[in-house]
Protein backbone atom coordinates (compact mmCIF):
# COMPACT_ATOMS: atom_id res chain seq x y z
CA UNK A 1 0.00 0.00 0.00
CA UNK A 2 1.54 3.25 -1.16
CA UNK A 3 0.29 6.30 0.71
CA UNK A 4 1.12 9.97 0.25
CA UNK A 5 0.34 12.29 3.17
CA UNK A 6 -0.01 15.92 2.13
CA UNK A 7 0.92 18.49 4.79
CA UNK A 8 2.73 15.73 6.68
CA UNK A 9 4.44 18.25 8.95
CA UNK A 10 1.19 19.23 10.64
CA UNK A 11 0.13 17.74 13.98
CA UNK A 12 -2.41 15.37 12.43
CA UNK A 13 -0.27 14.75 9.36
CA UNK A 14 2.67 13.55 11.44
CA UNK A 15 0.47 11.16 13.41
CA UNK A 16 -1.06 9.73 10.24
CA UNK A 17 2.40 9.17 8.76
CA UNK A 18 3.58 7.45 11.95
CA UNK A 19 0.48 5.25 12.18
CA UNK A 20 0.66 4.25 8.51
CA UNK A 21 4.34 3.32 8.76
CA UNK A 22 3.71 1.27 11.89
CA UNK A 23 0.99 -0.59 9.98
CA UNK A 24 3.41 -1.50 7.20
CA UNK A 25 2.45 1.04 4.53
CA UNK A 26 4.93 2.60 2.11
CA UNK A 27 4.55 6.26 3.07
CA UNK A 28 5.70 9.43 1.33
CA UNK A 29 5.48 12.76 3.12
CA UNK A 30 4.48 15.77 1.02
CA UNK A 31 5.84 18.85 2.74
CA UNK A 32 6.53 22.46 1.85
CA UNK A 33 9.68 22.76 3.99
CA UNK A 34 12.01 20.29 5.64
CA UNK A 35 10.43 16.94 6.52
CA UNK A 36 9.56 16.65 10.22
CA UNK A 37 7.59 13.41 9.94
CA UNK A 38 8.71 9.80 10.33
CA UNK A 39 8.58 9.21 6.56
CA UNK A 40 11.82 8.40 4.75
CA UNK A 41 10.38 9.26 1.35
CA UNK A 42 9.64 12.92 0.75
CA UNK A 43 8.15 15.18 -1.92
CA UNK A 44 9.14 18.73 -1.03
CA UNK A 45 6.54 20.88 -2.74
CA UNK A 46 3.77 23.28 -1.91
CA UNK A 47 0.37 21.60 -2.25
CA UNK A 48 -0.66 24.04 -4.98
CA UNK A 49 2.50 23.23 -6.98
CA UNK A 50 1.81 19.48 -7.09
CA UNK A 51 1.06 17.98 -10.48
CA UNK A 52 -0.53 14.71 -11.57
CA UNK A 53 2.86 13.05 -12.05
CA UNK A 54 3.75 13.73 -8.40
CA UNK A 55 0.80 11.64 -7.23
CA UNK A 56 1.13 8.90 -9.84
CA UNK A 57 1.39 5.37 -8.43
CA UNK A 58 -0.08 6.06 -4.99
CA UNK A 59 -2.97 3.91 -3.81
CA UNK A 60 -4.09 6.59 -1.38
CA UNK A 61 -3.48 10.30 -1.01
CA UNK A 62 -4.29 11.74 2.43
CA UNK A 63 -5.11 15.44 2.46
CA UNK A 64 -4.18 16.83 5.89
CA UNK A 65 -4.26 20.47 4.76
CA UNK A 66 -5.44 23.08 7.22
CA UNK A 67 -5.79 26.86 7.03
CA UNK A 68 -6.65 29.08 9.96
CA UNK A 69 -6.32 32.76 9.04
CA UNK A 70 -9.20 34.73 7.46
CA UNK A 71 -7.30 35.27 4.21
CA UNK A 72 -6.35 31.58 3.83
CA UNK A 73 -9.64 29.91 4.87
CA UNK A 74 -10.91 29.78 1.23
CA UNK A 75 -7.94 27.52 0.46
CA UNK A 76 -9.88 24.64 2.00
CA UNK A 77 -11.92 24.72 -1.21
CA UNK A 78 -9.18 25.61 -3.68
CA UNK A 79 -6.69 23.08 -2.32
CA UNK A 80 -9.25 20.28 -2.37
CA UNK A 81 -10.32 21.12 -5.91
CA UNK A 82 -6.66 21.08 -6.99
CA UNK A 83 -6.08 17.64 -5.47
CA UNK A 84 -9.33 16.29 -6.94
CA UNK A 85 -8.26 17.48 -10.38
CA UNK A 86 -4.91 15.69 -10.01
CA UNK A 87 -6.50 12.29 -9.22
CA UNK A 88 -9.61 12.70 -11.39
CA UNK A 89 -10.57 9.50 -13.19
CA UNK A 90 -7.82 7.48 -11.48
CA UNK A 91 -7.85 4.56 -9.07
CA UNK A 92 -6.01 6.64 -6.46
CA UNK A 93 -8.25 7.27 -3.46
CA UNK A 94 -8.32 10.72 -1.84
CA UNK A 95 -8.90 10.74 1.93
CA UNK A 96 -9.60 14.11 3.52
CA UNK A 97 -8.99 15.20 7.10
CA UNK A 98 -12.29 16.98 7.59
CA UNK A 99 -14.08 19.11 10.15
CA UNK A 100 -16.85 18.43 12.65
CA UNK A 101 -18.86 21.63 12.18
CA UNK A 102 -20.70 20.27 9.14
CA UNK A 103 -21.98 17.15 10.93
CA UNK A 104 -25.76 17.06 11.13
CA UNK A 105 -27.56 17.15 14.46
CA UNK A 106 -31.02 16.13 13.25
CA UNK A 107 -32.29 13.10 11.28
CA UNK A 108 -33.56 15.34 8.45
CA UNK A 109 -30.01 16.65 7.85
CA UNK A 110 -31.14 20.25 7.82
CA UNK A 111 -29.23 21.51 10.88
CA UNK A 112 -25.47 21.26 11.30
CA UNK A 113 -23.38 21.39 14.44
CA UNK A 114 -22.00 24.81 13.48
CA UNK A 115 -25.56 26.21 13.36
CA UNK A 116 -26.01 25.73 17.11
CA UNK A 117 -26.07 28.68 19.50
CA UNK A 118 -23.37 27.08 21.65
CA UNK A 119 -20.96 26.50 18.75
CA UNK A 120 -17.90 28.70 19.46
CA UNK A 121 -18.10 31.89 17.44
CA UNK A 122 -14.35 31.90 16.78
CA UNK A 123 -14.56 28.56 14.97
CA UNK A 124 -17.56 29.39 12.76
CA UNK A 125 -15.52 30.84 9.84
CA UNK A 126 -13.33 27.71 9.79
CA UNK A 127 -16.31 25.37 10.02
CA UNK A 128 -18.16 27.28 7.30
CA UNK A 129 -15.24 27.13 4.89
CA UNK A 130 -14.60 23.46 5.56
CA UNK A 131 -18.31 22.75 5.10
CA UNK A 132 -18.28 24.56 1.77
CA UNK A 133 -15.29 22.46 0.66
CA UNK A 134 -17.20 19.29 1.59
CA UNK A 135 -20.25 20.43 -0.37
CA UNK A 136 -18.04 20.93 -3.41
CA UNK A 137 -16.34 17.57 -2.88
CA UNK A 138 -19.71 15.83 -2.94
CA UNK A 139 -20.13 16.91 -6.58
CA UNK A 140 -16.95 15.08 -7.65
CA UNK A 141 -18.18 11.79 -9.07
CA UNK A 142 -14.86 11.49 -10.93
CA UNK A 143 -12.81 11.03 -7.73
CA UNK A 144 -12.67 8.15 -5.23
CA UNK A 145 -12.86 10.41 -2.19
CA UNK A 146 -13.64 9.82 1.47
CA UNK A 147 -14.15 12.69 3.93
CA UNK A 148 -13.54 11.87 7.58
CA UNK A 149 -14.96 14.22 10.22
CA UNK A 150 -13.59 14.08 13.77
CA UNK A 151 -15.73 14.39 16.87
CA UNK A 152 -16.74 17.83 18.08
CA UNK A 153 -13.94 17.91 20.65
CA UNK A 154 -10.82 17.12 18.62
CA UNK A 155 -7.97 16.82 21.12
CA UNK A 156 -4.46 17.38 19.79
CA UNK A 157 -2.73 15.89 22.82
CA UNK A 158 -5.27 13.23 23.75
CA UNK A 159 -4.16 9.68 24.44
CA UNK A 160 -4.12 6.92 21.84
CA UNK A 161 -6.47 4.08 22.72
CA UNK A 162 -6.63 2.50 19.26
CA UNK A 163 -10.42 2.34 19.55
CA UNK A 164 -13.17 4.48 18.09
CA UNK A 165 -16.82 4.42 17.02
CA UNK A 166 -17.49 4.84 13.31
CA UNK A 167 -20.34 7.17 12.46
CA UNK A 168 -21.76 8.76 9.34
CA UNK A 169 -23.26 12.14 8.50
CA UNK A 170 -24.66 12.82 11.98
CA UNK A 171 -22.87 13.85 15.15
CA UNK A 172 -22.31 10.65 17.13
CA UNK A 173 -21.97 10.48 20.91
CA UNK A 174 -20.22 7.74 22.85
CA UNK A 175 -21.64 5.83 25.82
CA UNK A 176 -20.76 8.75 28.11
CA UNK A 177 -22.67 11.21 25.92
CA UNK A 178 -19.44 12.76 24.63
CA UNK A 179 -18.30 13.79 21.17
CA UNK A 180 -14.53 13.62 21.59
CA UNK A 181 -11.54 11.99 19.90
CA UNK A 182 -7.79 12.42 20.09
CA UNK A 183 -5.64 13.24 17.08
CA UNK A 184 -3.91 9.88 17.64
CA UNK A 185 -7.12 7.84 17.51
CA UNK A 186 -8.28 9.85 14.51
CA UNK A 187 -5.03 8.78 12.79
CA UNK A 188 -5.91 5.15 13.54
CA UNK A 189 -9.29 5.62 11.88
CA UNK A 190 -7.73 7.38 8.89
CA UNK A 191 -5.23 4.57 8.31
CA UNK A 192 -7.97 1.95 8.74
CA UNK A 193 -9.89 3.65 5.92
CA UNK A 194 -6.73 3.96 3.82
CA UNK A 195 -6.05 0.23 4.13
CA UNK A 196 -9.66 -0.94 3.72
CA UNK A 197 -11.23 1.57 1.34
CA UNK A 198 -14.73 0.91 2.62
CA UNK A 199 -16.40 4.30 2.14
CA UNK A 200 -15.87 5.57 -1.39
CA UNK A 201 -17.58 8.93 -2.07
CA UNK A 202 -18.90 9.11 1.47
CA UNK A 203 -18.45 11.30 4.53
CA UNK A 204 -17.84 9.29 7.67
CA UNK A 205 -17.14 10.44 11.22
CA UNK A 206 -15.29 9.06 14.23
CA UNK A 207 -15.65 9.44 18.01
CA UNK A 208 -13.75 7.87 20.89
CA UNK A 209 -15.38 4.89 22.61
Amino acid sequence: MKIAVICANGKEGKLIVKEAIERGADVTAVVRGGNQSAAKKVIQKDLFDLNAADLEGFDVVVDAFGAWTPETLPQHSTSLKHLCDLVSGKETRLLVVGGAGSLYVNPEHTVQLMDGADFPEMFKPLASNMGKALDELRTRTDVKWTYISPAGDFQADGAKTGKYILGGEELTLNSRGESVISYADYAVAMVDEALNGSHIQQRISVVAE
